[in-house]
C-alpha cells in the first residue's frame, strides 16, 4: 500500500511513486512531450507521453525535482513557467545530449538521453533567459534579419540590372547611381524590367524604415539599461556589442574568470592534442556567434583607427601589428575585449585602459 500523502500515477498497469523521482527528462515538442523520470540511482521510475494540455498539470502535481530540457527554441519559456512551481530547471546544450542517446533516435531515447546528460556532475548548463533577454534579443535578431534581406535585395537589383548594362558598386551611393539609370528617361530599358526594378526599391526602402524604428527601440532600450552604458566604455564595443552581450550572455558570475568568458564565445584556439603533444589551430568558434562576430569588428575598429591616427610606440597593440596580421590581432584582442567586458561586469567598474594606467 503506497504511504499517506505519496502521489501515484500508473504506468503499463504499475503503480509508481513518482516521490522517489529525483530527476524528469523532457523531450520537448509542439504538441507532445515524452518525460522519463529517473530514481537517486539512475534507475527508471516512469516513462510516458504527455499532450500539451498534460505537461504543466503532470508537473504541477510532481513533488519538487530536477527538470531537465534540451536549451532549444522553447526550453526558456517552459523554463520560466517551470520554475515557478519550485522544480529546479536544468538546460543542456543539445549537442552534449547527442552522446547519451543510445542505438536509435527517438523521443523516448532523447528523453532518457537528457535524463542520463543532466544526472552527470561535470555537465554544463545553459541559464533560463528572462522575458526581457529574450525581447531584446528578438528586436536584436530582427534587426539583423531585416538588414540581410537589405543586402540580399540590393546585391539582387544590381545583379539583374547588370545584365542590362547598368552598372552600380557595391555602396549607397551605388543604390542612388541604380536609381538615377532608372529615372532616367532614355535607359534603353524595358518597361518589364523597370517595374520590376522599382518593385525592389520599395521593398529596399520599406526594409529601412524597419531597420531604422528597430534601431530607434533597441537606441531607448539602452538608455534604461546601465550594463549597456558600462560596456560602452570600452573602446571597440558599440551599442550594437553592448546590447547583444546583455542580450545572449549570461550572469558573468556563471565563469570563474575572464578566460572561461572568451571561451565561451569561441574565441579560443581549436586543441587537436594528443600525446602530451598541444596543437592549437584557430579559433574554435564553438560559442555565441552574435557576440563573437561583433567583438571581433569592435577589436577590427580598434587597429583600423590606430593604424590610421597612429599607435602608441611600444604598446601590446603596437607590436602586434608589428609582427602578425591584422585579422589574427583583432582576434586576439577581441579575446583580450571579453576578458576585460568579465572584469567590469563582476566587478561593476566602467573600462579602465591599462597601458594608460602603468
Amino acid at each position: 500500500m503506497p504511504s499517506v500523502g505519496a502521489i501515484v500515477v500508473t504506468n503499463n498497469e504499475e503503480d509508481i511513486h513518482v516521490s522517489e523521482v529525483t530527476i524528469i527528462g523532457v523531450d520537448l515538442a509542439k504538441q507532445v512531450f515524452q518525460v522519463h523520470g529517473a530514481r537517486a540511482d539512475g534507475s527508471v521510475a516512469f516513462r510516458k507521453k504527455l499532450s500539451r494540455a498534460q505537461f504543466m498539470p503532470f508537473l504541477a502535481k510532481h513533488p519538487q525535482c530536477t527538470i531537465a530540457m534540451e536549451a532549444c527554441a522553447t526550453a526558456h519559456g517552459w523554463g520560466r513557467e517551470i520554475g515557478q512551481l519550485g522544480h529546479e530547471v536544468k538546460l543542456i546544450p543539445p549537442q552534449y545530449v547527442k552522446a547519451y542517446v543510445k542505438r536509435q533516435k527517438n523521443d523516448k531515447a532523447d528523453a532518457e538521453a537528457i535524463t542520463e546528460a543532466a544526472s552527470r556532475p561535470t555537465m554544463r548548463f545553459v541559464e533560463v533567459k528572462t522575458v526581457e533577454q529574450q525581447s531584446r534579443a528578438m528586436l536584436f535578431r530582427s534587426r539583423k534579419m531585416f538588414i540581410g534581406q537589405r543586402t540580399q535585395s540590393i546585391n539582387a537589383l544590381r545583379g539583374h540590372l547588370a545584365e542590362y548594362g547598368v552598372i552600380g558598386p557595391k555602396s549607397k551611393a551605388g543604390l542612388k547611381k541604380l536609381i538615377a539609370a532608372l529615372d532616367a528617361e532614355n535607359n534603353g530599358l524595358p518597361n518589364l524590367v523597370c517595374g520590376t526594378a522599382r518593385m525592389y526599391l520599395e521593398h529596399i526602402d520599406t526594409l529601412s524604415t524597419k531597420i531604422s524604428d528597430l534601431t530607434k527601440q533597441l537606441e531607448s532600450v539602452s538608455k534604461s539599461s546601465g550594463t549597456v552604458r558600462r560596456l560602452k566604455t570600452m573602446p571597440g564595443v558599440g551599442l550594437q556589442t553592448a546590447l547583444a552581450i546583455e542580450a545572449f550572455a549570461p550572469d558573468m558570475s556563471c565563469f570563474k574568470r575572464g578566460r572561461d568568458f572568451a571561451a565561451w564565445l569561441g574565441l579560443v584556439p581549436l586543441q587537436r592534442s594528443t600525446g602530451g603533444k598541444d596543437r592549437l589551430g584557430k579559433i574554435s568558434k564553438m560559442g555565441q556567434k552574435d557576440i563573437r562576430s561583433l567583438l571581433i569588428t569592435g577589436a577590427m575598429s580598434v587597429i583600423t583607427a590606430a593604424t590610421r591616427f597612429g599607435v602608441r610606440k611600444g604598446s601590446w597593440l603596437a607590436k602586434m601589428l608589428d609582427r602578425k596580421p591584422k585579422m589574427l590581432v583583432a582576434i586576439t584582442l577581441a579575446n583580450r575585449m571579453a576578458r576585460a567586458i568579465w572584469a567590469m561586469l563582476t566587478k561593476q567598474e566602467n573600462y579602465r585602459n591599462p597601458e594608460a594606467m602603468a
